[in-house]
């Protein structure tokens, strides 16, 4: 479980799949990010008037089987997530939402500029040339084995190490925000999203999309609507059409019994059986 407090108004939470790349009709070339970004629930909404005594949206993503009680039961009636991520709005921005609605990657167009966040990749302890991008130095005039050692760090007097200094340590594993990214493409069937360049963190890493703007759920809620109505209306279509095939079948079945009746014995014959 994992509890963040963003600042945009869209924003969705998905998964890091691959970079690719995308051809434009001129043949141009466009490097991009897969990122799977599957419904998002909303598990609470918060409300300044309320309990919470601020206005914020908790969502959650990335499916679990089994999940501990306290999340488990905070969750009640709805998908089980493993991820929880807090999103602060404005109340007129939270009015139309509540818990259970779901934020698709239909809250993006092509041409959004987002920012995306995300865990970069770890790399150890690394030294200074790596982690600091230090040149080391020459390899001539007697160097030796200091080519890609840090050198001084400063005046011994104070018999301290500053609190900053550039030295050789842990790398990578931390949060990073890659801001003017741009949303290339957004595929609501598979659930994809396109975005232009690269973005923190490893292949299945956990991001968040966020950008400025207004998240328009009455679209995404009217345009499902829609679709459960069509899905129920050719079920409805495909019910009548297997009742109206059955009923002609049954009538057919019923003309074909009365077709194999035996025809009944003539009045005369049955006269002479009873005289004999």
């Amino acid at each position: 479980m994992v509890i963040n407090i963003i600042k945009e108004m869209k924003f969705i939470l998905g998964k890091k799949i691959e970079m690719t790349q995308i051809f434009k009709d001129d043949g141009t070339v466009i490097p991009v990010t897969a990122v799977l970004a599957t419904p998002n629930v909303v598990t609470q909404v918060k409300q300044q008037d309320g309990k919470d005594k601020y206005n914020a949206i908790q969502i959650g993503f990335n499916p679990a089987k089994k999940l501990k009680k306290s999340l488990a039961g905070q969750l009640k009636d709805l998908a089980l997530v493993r991820t929880l991520k807090e999103f602060s709005a404005r109340a007129d921005e939270i009015a139309g939402l509540k818990r259970g609605d779901e934020i698709t990657v239909k809250v993006f167009v092509p041409g959004d500029i987002v920012k995306v966040s995300g865990v970069s990749k770890g790399k150890g302890f690394q030294g200074v040339v790596k982690r600091h991008h230090f040149h080391g130095s020459p390899k001539t005039h007697g160097h030796k084995d200091q080519n890609r050692m840090p050198g001084s760090i400063g005046a011994g007097g104070v018999q301290r190490v500053f609190k900053g200094m550039r030295m050789a340590g842990h790398m990578g594993n931390e949060q990073v925000t890659v801001s003017g990214l741009e949303i290339v493409a957004a595929d609501p069937i598979k659930n994809i999203i396109y975005i232009k360049g690269a973005i923190p963190g490893a292949r299945n890493g956990l991001v968040v999309i966020s950008g400025d703007g207004r998240m328009n759920l009455e679209e995404i809620k009217k345009t499902r609507n829609q679709e459960n109505n069509e899905t129920r209306n050719q079920e409805i279509k495909k019910t009548e059409e297997m009742e109206a095939n059955g009923k002609i079948s049954d009538l057919n079945n019923s003309e074909t019994k009365q077709e194999e009746k035996p025809a009944a014995a003539p009045a005369s014959v049955k006269k002479e059986t009873a005289l004999e």
